[in-house]
């Protein structure tokens, strides 16, 4: 998928980027590479560093912490924007359960993104609070 309007296209369905303008989404698309990961591969791994943020174009992965499950991925699904705005290693492993089609956004083209789309910055806000609220639910006593 390398036309840029294409997959303007398929990042406008995504939650995370709805609300851009097409030169937005075509923004988006260039600062970013289609990656294919085989079932049973490791995408990011818990305690390391990666470089970049993975959108999730096709496939499914499942996240892990300290070997136990937290959730499962599908299309649209997104993962690596905490260590990418931390610069902390990776929290938690996702692991392709099938063949995994990703997006992905290099900690060097992401930074500049979030900086000149607030919109994208806000709503990757959001969604962190979501997952804290419901990481916080799990642990509460």
């Amino acid at each position: 998928m390398t036309d840029l309007r294409q997959l303007a296209g398929v990042l406008e369905q995504v939650a995370l980027f709805q609300g851009l303008n097409k030169r937005e989404l075509r923004a988006v698309a260039r600062a970013s590479n289609e990656i294919e990961h085989t079932a049973g591969r490791e995408v990011v791994s818990e305690g390391r560093g990666s470089i970049g943020f993975h959108l999730i174009l096709s496939g499914k992965a499942e996240v892990t912490r300290k070997g136990r499950k937290l959730r499962a991925l599908g299309r649209g699904d997104h993962f690596g924007e905490i260590a990418l705005i931390d610069n902390q290693p990776r929290s938690a492993t996702v692991t392709a359960l099938t063949p995994l089609r990703t997006l992905t956004i290099t900690a060097w083209n992401f930074k500049p993104l979030l900086r000149e789309h607030p919109q994208i910055t806000y709503k990757l806000l959001l969604q962190l609070c979501a997952r804290l609220r419901e990481a916080e639910g799990r642990t509460a006593l």
